[in-house]
């Protein structure tokens, strides 16, 4: 004991009270790092829990479970290492420095991801929906970290940067249950308006498909130049409206001239005058 005072220059009093110290510092921050690791362990599973409970998209589960866990451990670390008396400023100021550096360089796929949580999270659309966004239209296939993966009807595949889709305008065709189907049909001038409206309305009629509840409108939409334009609105179970538009639109074509009803197209009169004076 002797030469380790003489070795220290420091008496034994002076030395004990330094290894109580140092042993109470060790100790607090063994039960720090236990504790801190258990605490962050059930928060991320509650995380997890939570997650899987909204039906969350399970990449964006496992991804944020394992993000999550890694951030508050290494907090864990952080408060351990202050605790034994390590200066943690320097290291915490240049791992802030990197990782805006880092940020920086990869704004772009940080935005792309952001965009995705946002969207998995908020769900705007899911899998199988039928959107309009960013100037494209399709069927959702896929809904990564990253990107939205598209396929449109004539089967190309679009694949969409998250960011950019979340912080701009979504149609969703197919979230909600029933659509309104929109369609407008001339007729000649001269023609019987009420005939027309009357063969509209039995064509709805006779078409299960279409709903009685909202009730089906029927209107003069336009005194057009070349016709008199026939406004038809009808609600349809969505994954009814492409259907119902296209066999109506068959309908009116095959069945008003039989009725004495006329399409009519651009036309134009020329009147020529003649002048035998001249």
């Amino acid at each position: 004991m002797k030469q380790i005072e003489e070795f220290l220059g420091l008496d034994s009093g002076t030395i004990w009270d330094l290894i109580v110290q140092f042993g109470t510092r060790i100790l607090v921050a063994a039960i720090i790092l236990v504790v801190g690791f258990w605490l962050a362990k059930i928060l991320t599973n509650g995380m997890k829990r939570l997650l899987i409970k909204r039906e969350t998209e399970h990449s964006l589960v496992t991804f944020l479970h394992s993000l999550v866990s890694i951030v508050l451990k290494v907090l864990v670390l952080i408060t351990v290492f202050t605790q034994l008396g390590l200066e943690m400023t320097s290291f915490v100021a240049i791992l802030g420095a990197a990782g805006l550096a880092i940020g920086m360089a990869f704004s772009g796929t940080l935005s792309n991801f952001a965009g995705g949580v946002i969207i998995l999270l908020l769900r705007p659309f899911k899998v199988d929906d039928f959107v309009e966004t960013q100037g494209e239209t399709g069927i959702v296939k896929e809904i990564t970290i990253f990107n939205t993966i598209l396929s449109t009807p004539d089967n190309k595949i679009i694949i969409l940067a998250n960011g950019a889709v979340a912080n701009n305008t979504i149609i969703n065709y197919t979230k909600a249950d029933k659509r309104r189907v929109d369609w407008s049909y001339g007729i000649a001038y001269g023609d019987d308006l009420k005939q027309a409206k009357d063969l509209l309305l039995r064509f709805i009629q006779e078409d299960k498909r279409i709903l009685v509840d909202p009730e089906p409108f029927i209107g003069l939409g336009a005194l057009a130049d070349s016709s008199v334009n026939i406004t038809v609105r009808v609600w349809v179970k969505t994954d009814d409206y492409w259907n119902v538009f296209f066999d109506m639109n068959e309908r009116v074509y095959n069945e008003f001239g039989n009725h004495g009803l006329h399409i009519p197209f651009p036309q134009m009169d020329v009147h020529i005058q003649h002048n035998p004076a001249k």
